[in-house]
């Protein structure tokens, strides 16, 4: 069996797979980490490797817990991946990306496959019909952009998502969320145009956290897939195992 540690801004999630077969999956504050790690060995004592991918603040009491109950791998830049990486600057590209691009890897091996990360920031990542990753985009996410109108003005207040009755706002509130999800929404539709212009037959995989909110708003046909860098996380485990 495999653990999954994929540690991003804001939680740590940890799943078990048995083979391809996700048979857990949970998200805890980092505080609660090692507690739950044990826990996860004691219920699953097959574990015999696990792999951590982290963007956030793992530090090496957390890792070496993992290091007592089983083999692991930290993903980084030096990791073995099943596809080409024609990124201009590898060693910088983000840990959740390779992992969401080796996803892509294998749910579309012979297609066009943009992934969309709506989560702390949004990303775009593409892989193209003869397994080529080709890099994409970065950008705010929703919570970033609320904050960032708090912050970098004086008098804006700060708001938690929520969904627009019109796109054209009457109160302050109501032109920040429009500003905010109006605009989030149409910068995703604009970018699935582009890629569509450009690749033939092109699948669009929706993840993130954001996923439920923005899946309903979206013009462009996607697959939200919530549990989609969990499992590209799985697949590049069992590949640099070889």
């Amino acid at each position: 069996m495999n653990l999954i540690v994929d540690a991003g801004n804001t939680f740590v999630k940890l799943a078990v797979f048995d083979g391809d077969r996700m048979l857990s999956d949970q998200k805890v504050e980092l505080d609660g980490f090692c507690n739950k790690i044990k826990e996860f060995f004691e219920e699953y004592p097959d574990i015999d490797h696990s792999i951590v991918s982290s963007v956030g603040y793992l530090d090496k009491k957390h890792l070496a817990m993992v290091a007592i109950f089983s083999k692991v791998h930290i993903l980084s830049s030096k990791s073995l991946v099943p596809f080409k990486n024609s990124y201009a600057s590898p060693h910088t590209l983000g840990v959740d990306r390779i992992a969401l691009a080796t996803a892509a890897f294998y749910y579309n091996p012979k297609g066009n496959t943009l992934v969309i990360d709506a989560g702390t920031c949004i990303t775009y990542d593409m892989i193209n019909d003869i397994g080529e990753y080709l890099g994409g985009a970065i950008s705010p996410g929703i919570a970033m952009r609320y904050k960032a109108l708090h912050e970098q003005t004086s008098k804006l207040p700060l708001l938690e998502t929520k969904d627009i009755l019109d796109f054209i706002g009457n109160t302050t509130a109501s032109c920040i969320h429009s500003g905010v999800v109006n605009g989030v929404c149409n910068e995703i539709d604009g970018v699935i145009e582009q890629y569509n212009a450009r690749f033939i037959n092109l699948t669009v995989i929706l993840t993130g956290g954001d996923m439920q909110f923005l899946s309903k708003r979206l013009k462009n046909t996607i697959f939200a897939h919530s549990k989609f860098l969990l499992e590209g996380l799985n697949y590049l485990l069992e590949y640099n195992k070889r």
